[in-house]
């Protein structure tokens, strides 16, 4: 699986978020201190072990964990779109496909020319009753389809088949030219062939109190 994103010189690309010397955690410190940047036509991935902190960065920089130390600098007006490693599911609701995006701020009408087909024919279906995989991938249109800027994706290839996963990869491509995406996976050959570089926790919180801190490569879409 490979994509190519049309991305801008960097130089070109506007500044949508900086971090400097993040520590974040909950109840302690749990990752950090961590320095990146994000700007408009990135897809970042962001990699580790399970319990290095992924997630818990995630929600740093979307205001839910708390930040011990550093700074984050976000763009003025900045909007986030996040989509959590467990999207709500509705229990049963006649809630459908097309309202579900339609709250989201994601106007299925204004974007039908865009979505893929196999997402419009859920578009009239009820949310309890599609599979996971169909639920995860409509959530993610919802993130990339709305107003956000700085799209926030935990875990979105979950529940997703071989062919599901080639969707999702052609929506980052399509959908990431004026926003950054910022995603978590434990899927690293996902991350490599669909990110313009990954950001890869190198560790977690041992007994020695030493913090997950950043190794950067630069995945097949990287331009310098």
């Amino acid at each position: 699986m490979r994509s190519h994103l049309r991305a801008e010189p960097p130089e070109a690309r506007t500044l949508l978020l900086q971090v400097d010397g993040l520590i974040a955690g909950w109840n302690k410190p749990v990752v950090g201190p961590v320095s990146f940047a994000l700007s408009a036509g990135e897809v970042v991935g962001l990699w580790g072990a399970n319990g290095s902190g992924k997630s818990t960065l995630l929600a740093a920089l979307a205001g839910g964990a708390h930040c011990f130390a550093g700074s984050l600098c976000y763009a003025p007006g900045l909007r986030l779109a996040v989509q959590p490693q467990a999207p709500v599911r509705f229990t049963p609701l006649p809630v459908t496909g097309r309202e579900f995006l339609s709250i989201a701020g994601a106007n299925p009408d204004a974007n039908a020319g865009s979505m893929p087909q196999s997402l419009v024919r859920l578009l009239p279906q009820r949310l309890d009753l599609l599979s996971g995989g169909q639920h995860q991938l409509l959530g993610v249109w919802a993130a990339l389809a709305g107003p956000g800027q700085l799209v926030l994706l935990d875990e979105p290839t979950n529940n997703l088949d071989p062919i599901h996963a080639e969707l999702l990869a052609q929506m980052l491509m399509d959908r990431a030219t004026n926003r950054a995406v910022l995603m978590v996976s434990h899927e690293q050959a996902f991350l490599d062939a669909n990110c313009s570089r990954v950001l890869q926790l190198a560790s977690g919180p041992d007994r020695n109190g030493a913090l997950a801190t950043f190794q950067v490569t630069d995945g097949p879409n990287h331009t310098h």
